[in-house]
């Protein structure tokens, strides 16, 4: 936004001599990036001055975030392994006795790694709405337990990308889905007679 000095000077009631400074209010405040002010740098100040420390440690913070969220979904995914194969131990009777009635090793695999799958569809969906929502409300979250990170009644401003949590729910549910290649196919190798003799 551009206004004439005199005018600026009459809005404020005082004289153009003394209207020496120009402020302004972006919509965006990452959209100060974009400007490249002639003025001497030393004159021009912005937001990133007053609160860079808060916005590096934040940007930080989403580094180590983006860290801990590979590790949880890794995680995630070693207990969908884990709880799948407990099933195998469990059902072997039963994967048998459907050996032995005629059903292929194919379908079995299909019907773990269906069970597999829904888990990890289930537990993207879930995570990914409430995520979306406590990114979107955390100002509102943070003035409800009465925590202010930047003072003075400012906002702490929030983007959502749905890219990256498209790609991140993605990457949930493939990882979910290789997840169950390992069980699936444990299940399919049992062999009904080893499977039933003490049955």
């Amino acid at each position: 936004m551009l206004a004439n000095i005199e005018d600026v000077a009459k809005l404020s009631g005082i004289s153009p001599n003394q209207a020496n400074d120009l402020r302004l209010f972006l919509d965006d405040p990452f959209a100060i990036t974009q400007l490249k002010p002639k003025a001497d740098p030393a004159t021009w100040t912005d937001w990133r001055r007053w609160r860079g420390e808060l916005f590096q440690a934040v940007k930080m913070e989403k580094n180590m975030m983006s860290l801990m969220l590979s590790l949880i979904i890794v995680v995630a995914a070693f207990n969908i392994i884990s709880a799948l194969i407990m099933v195998v131990m469990e059902k072997q009777s039963e994967v048998a006795i459907l050996k032995t009635l005629g059903m292929k090793d194919r379908d079995i695999v299909a019907v773990f790694i269906a069970q597999g799958s829904l888990s990890g569809l289930v537990g993207a969906a879930i995570g990914g709405v409430l995520g979306v929502l406590i990114a979107s409300y955390i100002n509102e979250i943070m003035a409800i337990f009465g925590v202010s990170l930047l003072g003075n009644g400012l906002a702490l401003p929030v983007v959502v990308n749905p890219f990256q949590v498209a790609m991140i729910l993605g990457l949930a549910v493939v990882l979910s889905v290789l997840a169950t290649l390992f069980p699936a196919f444990k299940a399919a190798s049992v062999h009904p007679a080893e499977a039933l003799r003490y049955e």
